[in-house]
């Protein structure tokens, strides 16, 4: 469906944000059907695919009802007011247990305090429907866990919806509510909007604001997942929105994103870099797709330079950091806590133990080089582009699986890592699907700070292919 008019015909759970808000002026729809179709949705699909792992369907429809009547109004509270929204299980939410994918969590426990992203997505009318699935302290790019069990993909749940914020893009892709937000600590938003086939963004870091801090450090970032770029656009107008509680959050942003997003590619320099320079096993169907969005992209009047930033392959120091973080939280736990935990994150932990304060110092002056190159390359491109992942969807499967080392961890996603470490905005827009129907991934890479041109880049190609959805038909 590309555009919602009549509620009597189409179904209220695959309308975008910015189509049931349109439905809601004009009195076409309510946040009340919206949310009764949405919570319909979930209710059929959530079965096969578990996306969610704490649903609250009375507190959304309470939350839907009073939307209604300030849209009855004409007073809308704000920018998604009554628009059905998620929230990955790493993310606090007042009243709702954040279990972060784990056994070793007590849900028995006081949960008064929303994160920065809940509070102002909740003080601007969004119907929060519930917790979303992450594997356990989200520790790696598939959504499986011993406490949630294993998250499938709508285009096939044969196949994983990726990570860490499989249950977030999977919810979204499914039509079980159009916004939800997830964290990227190494491609966690975009690894699970390319598998599963919607928009997702990695803003600069800082941009939005995060309360707790991650254990993973400054590569976390949190980000929303949509089915259209414009609904992307508009949810970041309300999660940039500032809190004191994060110390590395960047000085308020008053700009309207959606402001810039039709302005189009004409004359924006586009360095396009098919494997980074060290990227190896892409796959020839994403590498062909790839490939023929940036002739769409040359063809729309982007200026098209093909080249490598001239970077090596920062995998070692992303795995450093992230198994040092792992490590961290596994310390705090207790002998008890540790027996119960996913062998994944255990196997993190354990390497994670073996790096020196030395080691991780060097690795942290080694990212401070490739963040001031990648800074530096960018002053000459508008944006980068390249595939956003390696490989198409995988088999999902259970935690402990497949044993894990730093390249089965992230080898097959080496576009994403990089600019975690270099905190620069980066998304990824569905850019074809493979033979066997699973969606492929284009990345958007912008300079710091430059979320709105991210986002006005992918909306320009979301205009040349718009995003398609999965039957669902199982």
């Amino acid at each position: 469906m590309t555009q919602a008019t009549d509620p009597a015909r189409t179904d209220l759970a695959d309308c975008t944000a910015t189509e049931l808000l349109q439905l809601y002026r004009t009195r076409r729809a309510s946040p009340v059907e919206a949310t009764r179709a949405v919570l319909a949705r979930i209710d059929r699909l959530n079965p096969t695919l578990n996306a969610f792992c704490h649903l609250a369907p009375d507190e959304a429809l309470a939350a839907a009802r009073l939307s209604e009547q300030r849209w009855r109004e004409g007073r809308p509270l704000g920018p998604v007011d009554g628009v059905p929204t998620s929230i990955k299980d790493l993310i606090l939410a007042k009243g709702w247990p954040t279990l972060r994918g784990s056994h070793t969590v007590d849900p028995n426990q006081p949960w008064e305090v929303d994160a920065p992203a809940t509070a102002r997505l909740r003080e601007a009318g969004a119907v929060l429907l519930g917790k979303t699935t992450t594997p356990e302290f989200g520790c790696k790019g598939e959504t499986n866990s011993p406490l949630t069990g294993i998250t499938r993909n709508p285009w096939d749940p044969t196949k994983t919806p990726g990570g860490s914020s499989g249950g977030t893009a999977a919810a979204v892709s499914a039509g079980m509510g159009p916004l939800s937000v997830g964290t990227d600590g190494a491609g966690s938003v975009r690894i699970p909007a390319a598998f599963c086939g919607n928009f997702g963004l990695k803003p600069s870091f800082g941009r939005v604001p995060a309360y707790p801090l991650s254990p993973m450090g400054t590569v976390s970032h949190l980000g929303p997942h949509t089915m259209s770029v414009r609904d992307a656009a508009l949810m970041m107008n309300v999660l940039k929105r500032p809190d004191t509680r994060d110390w590395h959050s960047l000085p308020s942003d008053d700009s309207d994103y959606l402001a810039t997003l039709e302005l189009g590619i004409r004359g924006l320099k586009i360095a396009y870099s098919p494997a980074l320079g060290y990227a190896q096993g892409i796959d020839p169907e994403v590498a062909a797709a790839v490939q023929a969005a940036v002739a769409q992209l040359q063809d729309a009047g982007a200026i098209v330079e093909q080249v490598d930033p001239g970077i090596e392959d920062p995998l070692p120091i992303t795995i450093g950091l992230w198994f040092a973080g792992a490590w961290a939280i596994w310390s705090g736990l207790s002998a008890e806590q540790q027996a119960v935990a996913d062998p994944d994150f255990a196997s993190e932990a354990e390497q994670g133990s073996k790096y020196s304060v030395l080691e991780l110092h060097q690795l942290t002056l080694a990212r401070g080089a490739l963040g001031a190159h990648m800074r530096q390359f960018m002053t000459r491109y508008d944006l980068l582009v390249t595939p956003a992942v390696a490989v198409p969807a995988f088999d999902a499967r259970p935690a402990g699986t497949v044993k894990l080392t730093p390249q089965n961890m992230l080898g097959w996603t080496p576009f994403s890592y990089p600019f975690n470490l270099t905190q620069q905005p980066a998304c990824t827009i569905p850019c074809g699907l493979t033979q066997s129907g699973l969606p492929i991934g284009l990345q958007f890479v912008g300079p710091m700070f430059g979320d709105a041109l991210v986002l006005r880049a992918a909306r320009a190609y979301e205009m040349l292919r718009p995003i398609p959805r999965p039957a669902l038909d199982f």
